[in-house]
């Protein structure tokens, strides 16, 4: 993710959704994406296995509506569709949906770890 070769968006923006089931492989955006904007998360390198082996995404995103969150991802680009972006990191909270009141929100932690 970090690096000249090849030239690739650092992906820190965390969006969520409200849909149902999960997204197709070749899926680039949210199941039923919410209409917050996506947030434009801190990352930084982190080591699990060996130095600077994680990619670390923190981001909080507000409801301005009640609604049930059901998935969540981090993107390289603030919009949202296909295009601009594809999702790096794609999560169902299967059978842990978050029901939310307007101004509740949510903070997220995303771990990718290369290997």
């Amino acid at each position: 993710m970090i690096g000249a070769t090849p030239a690739q968006t650092e992906p820190h923006f965390i969006g969520w959704g409200t849909g149902a089931g999960a997204g197709a492989a070749a899926s680039t955006d949210l199941s039923t994406p919410a209409p917050e904007a996506r947030a434009n998360g801190t990352s930084t390198q982190a080591t699990v296995t060996v130095t600077n082996d994680t990619h670390q995404v923190v981001g909080t995103i507000t409801a301005t509506a009640g609604r049930t969150i059901t998935n969540v991802g981090i993107f390289d680009a603030a919009g949202s569709g296909s295009p601009p972006s594809g999702g790096v990191l794609y999560a169902i909270f299967d059978g842990l949906s978050q029901a939310l009141n307007s101004g509740d929100s949510i903070q997220f932690t995303a771990r990718v770890t290369f290997s």
